[in-house]
């Protein structure tokens, strides 16, 4: 029987409904000290984003700093001028202008920095109750909860919801 290890869950819908984002990270090494940001990105472009065949965000950036990877939209950080235009060209408002920051700030998740019974600042920092810090087990049973990175992430999959396969 192995260890239960405490993890990031962010409720994505509740996030996207936050009058404001208050947010904020404990690791120093970026800009703003808001890793949020990044995983907000992250979570839009796997779940929100609805795929589309014609790619109107891919197509409208003039540094070609968006591209498609096994279906996933990605963005080359090094190569966006945050100019926005990937944000008014996608036709469903799943790319929100401010989660395609011009720096970047990555969220490292804490992985190795937390001591003890410590909470990331994030968590204690979201006054919207948008960010947890917890066991697996306790959102067992809960629909639209998806992992990856060490994260665990409640959104709406907009393309299991109309049973597209993509």
């Amino acid at each position: 029987m192995g260890v239960e290890m405490k993890k990031l869950f962010i409720d994505y819908d509740k996030c996207l409904i936050c009058p404001e984002c208050t947010v904020k990270c404990s690791y120093i090494m970026h800009p703003e000290n808001n890793g949020i940001i990044s995983l907000r990105e992250e979570i839009a472009f796997l779940f929100a984003c609805r795929r589309c065949e014609d790619n109107p965000c891919i197509n409208v950036c003039p540094n070609e700093a968006l591209k498609k990877e096994n279906g996933v939209v990605k963005r080359a950080n090094f190569l966006c001028i945050s100019c926005k235009s990937c944000t008014l060209a996608c036709p469903f408002g799943t790319i929100l202008p401010e989660i395609i920051p011009y720096f970047t700030s990555r969220c490292d998740r804490c992985l190795g920095r937390l001591k003890g019974d410590e909470i990331p600042e994030c968590v204690e920092s979201c006054k919207y109750d948008a960010i947890k810090f917890i066991e697996e087990d306790e959102i067992k049973g809960e629909e639209n909860i998806y992992e990856f990175d060490n994260i665990i992430v409640k959104v709406c999959n907009w393309l299991d919801l109309y049973g597209i396969k993509k």
